[in-house]
């Protein structure tokens, strides 16, 4: 395992940001002690935020860097990483957290479950939660993951009457590895899959099935798990997607059919273009002129909010190239049991599409470590916000819920279980 000086630092640095994210909590009550609207509330209150948590660290290891490097250096560096992941979030966020979208996706999912309800003769909260949890993770797989978690994170927001912390993190926890694995029944929408598709040749059907028909039967469980679970809360915490939807209907005007229509447009524009950089970025911008134009039928667009998102994304990008020295010898001496057990581990602390592009880059894996890889990262992409790109955004729809700030501790215990049945349904069927 050999390394240069400026890696060990990469490492050193990406370690501090980790360790940083498991304290924000600890943080954000140190911000407490100061006056409301002092330097040093705002400055701790900063540094409690677990989306500018990274971008803070790579900006001071850059410092370090072009102090060690130099200049010329650190921009060759910057110039040899791919940012289209950070810029694709902030763009499917602000689209998808539209009200024309968030209709439109209500509307579906709420039409699905009373066929439901009609069917099963189910409580209405129950089956509205389960179509909500099942169906919006799974659409990742063809709408990808980022505006998968977008519109599920929103509507989930919606049905929630009480923050019972409890319930929060569960909620959360199923969330976010619902739509890790969610993703996985195709080979071009969930990023640690997408990474290594073309490289390893995973079309369609491998990728379905050996990934697909288990990632939804882990769904499906960990959904019902959850209801289950809190069966007596959720007549007291939720709403029906009816109520949403009349107390929404009375109080915002109507939304044409054609402006869904033109949104949904925009939307699957830049899904196919997600790839291309240049691509989705123009045809965001040509979205950003339709916003202004149907003000009315629109709520204040979350350009912050996605913004930091992507700030979150773009910081873990910066550390991901310095993790190589350590991280592929891992990888490749590891069994295949082991190394499945080693990425759910591993993508807690390390974006699971950086853990298996760099699996990709060890040459010589069977194809039976290739699968232990892959279906590690995305069975332990809901551990931490960290573990799963959409994760952050999911997380910043949610967090206004969480008066006291997100534990991270406390989301990797209620993450825990629903992690546990999909490993379960990934390395045992």
């Amino acid at each position: 395992m050999t390394y240069t000086t400026i890696e060990l630092l990469g490492a050193v640095f990406f370690a501090l940001a980790v360790i940083h994210t498991f304290c924000v909590g600890q943080i954000l009550k140190i911000s407490h002690r100061f006056a409301k609207d002092s330097l040093a509330s705002h400055f701790f209150h900063l540094l409690a935020e677990i989306e500018v948590v990274f971008a803070l660290w790579a900006g001071v290891f850059m410092l370090l860097f072009v102090g060690l490097e130099g200049w010329d250096a650190a921009l060759k560096y910057q110039n040899s990483l791919n940012f289209v992941e950070p810029f694709f979030i902030f763009a499917i966020m602000v689209v998808c957290s539209t009200r024309p979208i968030l209709t439109a996706a209500r509307q579906g999912i709420l039409f699905l479950s009373q066929g439901l309800q009609k069917i099963f003769r189910t409580p209405a909260v129950l089956t509205d939660l389960f179509v909500v949890l099942c169906v919006g993770p799974l659409s990742g797989s063809f709408i990808t993951e980022p505006a998968a978690m977008t519109v599920t994170a929103f509507m989930v927001n919606s049905m929630l009457r009480q923050n019972s912390s409890k319930v929060l993190y569960a909620v959360l926890a199923v969330l976010f590895v619902n739509v890790s694995i969610g993703g996985a029944l195709t080979p071009f929408a969930a990023p640690p899959i997408l990474m290594v598709a073309g490289k390893w040749g995973w079309d369609f059907n491998f990728v379905f099935t050996n990934f697909g028909w288990k990632s939804s039967l882990a769904v499906v469980v960990n959904t019902l798990g959850l209801l289950f679970l809190f069966r007596k809360e959720w007549s007291q915490n939720c709403h029906t997607l009816k109520d949403v939807e009349t107390r929404l209907a009375g109080a915002q005007a109507a939304i044409p059919n054609f402006i869904i229509f033109v949104h949904l447009f925009f939307l699957a524009g830049i899904v196919v273009t997600g790839h291309y950089q240049n691509a989705f970025l123009g045809i965001f911008l040509l979205f950003l002129g339709i916003a202004a134009v149907t003000q009315r039928y629109q709520d204040a667009l979350r350009l912050k909010e996605s913004l930091l998102v992507a700030l979150f994304l773009g910081g873990i990008i910066q550390f991901g190239a310095f993790q190589k020295w350590w991280l592929a010898p891992l990888l490749a001496h590891m069994s295949e049991a082991l190394l499945f057990k080693g990425a759910v581990a591993l993508t807690a602390i390390t974006d699971n599409a950086a853990l298996t592009y760099l699996g990709s880059q060890v040459e010589g894996l069977s194809e039976a470590s290739r699968y232990a890889l892959v279906a590690g990262a995305i069975a332990g992409g809901g551990l931490t916000i960290i573990a799963n790109a959409p994760n952050a955004a999911g997380y910043s729809i949610l967090s206004h819920r969480f008066s006291d700030g997100l534990k991270p501790l406390n989301l990797l215990i209620a993450a825990v279980p629903p992690t546990a049945v999909a490993v379960l349904c990934l390395w045992l069927l």
